[in-house]
């Protein structure tokens, strides 16, 4: 008893030293966000580009950008043209060198350092962020779906969409067994308790681009969390979900851009090779390898 007594405050002091420790990490981290620079206002800005007549060119003119906390430039001097309704991809032998940080720089999640880039001839710092964001499509690495039914996470934010639109979507993208298979079909509520597979979750995100339906889309690693045979059923969707949009696909495992119309090989912050996948495994260079490789990674695992 007396031990019991002894230990126990000790116990509790022990405790609370954790929770301070939990409170003062949680603290550092709220005072540092609310003591970041406030955007920039952008109620001056009068160009507007509708979403439903945009043509789909998008242009990097000489685009060098570096982190505001860096004196060393992550792009270094990229040039590059999209055309309308193309797959335009790029890969490289590492993650951190350059391919998430242009789509950082396309959708103004961070201003270039120099350099432009246009939408169908419009200097992107010209538009609004809502109204990029409004342009583009978002299939991430990270799928994120929130409590709530399978219908309100495909439709999200958007108004107006009717249950037949919501269907359609599911059944391009190969969700219609999955969704027949649940107690409430469409009604059924995503939460803890559910298992869906990592492929399940990403065909999700991929039928909540279909409804979006913008001109551009851009895919970020997406089939990197899932295993080789359910990346098969994730590819047909995106192939679908790419038809008649200017496409951005960055990927790391290769053989998700060998169908791209222009693969750009990016290396420490530079473009070393452009072409499709046929011409750059006929030039036998850093691609050629960086293919081969994992192809053979591929054979011995299966």
């Amino acid at each position: 008893m007396y031990a019991r007594l002894f230990t126990s405050p000790l116990q509790q002091i022990a405790q609370g030293l954790t929770n301070l420790q939990s409170a003062a990490a949680a603290s550092e981290r709220v005072f540092e966000f609310l003591e970041e620079d406030e955007m920039q206002d952008e109620s001056e800005k009068t160009k507007f580009l509708d979403k439903a007549n945009v043509k789909g060119n998008i242009e990097f003119e000489h685009v060098k950008f570096g982190y505001d906390d860096s004196d060393k430039l992550v792009i270094k001097d990229f040039s590059c043209k999209a055309k309308p309704r193309r797959k335009n991809c790029n890969c490289s032998d590492q993650l951190e060198l350059g391919k998430t940080t242009l789509v950082n720089l396309l959708m103004r999640f961070y201003d270039i350092t120099s350099g432009k880039i246009t939408i169908d001839g419009v200097d992107t710092k010209e538009l609004t962020r809502e109204n990029i964001h409004d342009l583009f499509i978002m299939v991430l690495q990270d799928t994120w779906l929130f409590n709530g039914t399978i219908r309100d996470n495909i439709v999200y934010n958007k108004e107006d969409v009717t249950d037949e639109q919501v269907k359609e979507a599911c059944r391009t993208v190969g969700l219609e067994h999955f969704i027949k298979g649940l107690p409430n079909g469409l009604d059924t509520n995503l939460n803890d308790t559910e298992s869906i597979s990592a492929g399940q979750k990403q065909l999700l995100t991929i039928a909540r681009g279909m409804i979006a339906n913008s001109p551009f889309l851009i895919l970020d690693e997406a089939t990197s969390n899932v295993d080789t045979r359910t990346e098969e059923l994730v590819q047909k969707a995106m192939d679908k979900l790419t038809k008649g949009r200017t496409s951005f696909i960055i990927a790391h495992r290769l053989s998700t851009i060998k169908n791209a119309d222009l693969i750009l090989v990016m290396n420490e912050g530079d473009i070393t090779e452009q072409g499709t996948h046929e011409e750059l495994l006929e030039r036998e260079g850093f691609y050629a390898k960086l293919y081969n490789s994992q192809f053979e990674k591929m054979n011995i695992e299966e």
